[in-house]
């Protein structure tokens, strides 16, 4: 019996210095709270900063391509006034009187006044007689045979294209030239020059 009490005794001294040696330290789990709160902040703060950029970027966007739709359907109407104007000969414009006279100064007008309104609204018309011909804004339809332009040059531009911003409304339907000498053939003579005589 006496035994007995001993042992309960001690099982009671060694319960109560168990959670003594068990204890948790409760600024090291505050510590951690906070690590963990201030990773979520961080997290949080980069994630709104993120949707930020993103929102600004969109708005950015819409401002300059937001026109887009509109713009292409209102390059047939700029292509008809164009191809009025095209369709009355120079002496029959020069010679016109009268209502006729009235009529064509009007068309030329309205051109006039639409292309100012595109080019106020960042819409560029792409127009390259002359240029060296680029797919990303050209549409090549046929080649036109002709020794005195450099080949891959623009001799002919059939309907002009639009650009808003960096993107293409509608390319430049154009004629590329073929036969003349290439863009650079003084690079090459030169090169091929120097191949042929080692000792310059």
């Amino acid at each position: 019996m006496t035994d007995e009490p001993k042992r309960a005794e001690d099982q009671e001294n060694n319960a109560a210095a168990e959670p003594a040696a068990d204890e948790i330290n409760p600024v090291a789990v505050l510590e951690a709270q906070v690590a963990e709160l201030r990773d979520k902040f961080l997290r949080a703060v980069a994630e709104t900063e993120n949707v930020r950029k993103r929102a600004e970027r969109d708005i950015a966007d819409e401002r300059v391509y937001g026109i887009t739709g509109f713009a292409r359907d209102i390059l047939a109407v700029a292509d008809n006034l164009t191809r009025t104007l095209d369709a009355v000969a120079a002496e029959a414009r020069s010679s016109a009187e009268g209502p006729l006279k009235a009529l064509l100064e009007g068309v030329e007008l309205t051109d006039r006044e639409l292309q100012k309104t595109l080019a106020k609204n960042g819409i560029r018309r792409i127009d390259p007689h002359g240029e060296k011909f680029d797919p990303n804004f050209h549409q090549a339809v046929f080649e036109v045979p002709d020794a005195n332009v450099p080949a891959g040059m623009v001799a002919q531009v059939i309907q002009p294209g639009y650009a808003v911003g960096n993107r293409v409304l509608r390319p430049a339907m154009v004629g590329v030239s073929k036969g003349g000498p290439r863009t650079a053939p003084v690079q090459e003579t030169a090169r091929s020059e120097s191949r042929g005589n080692p000792g310059n």
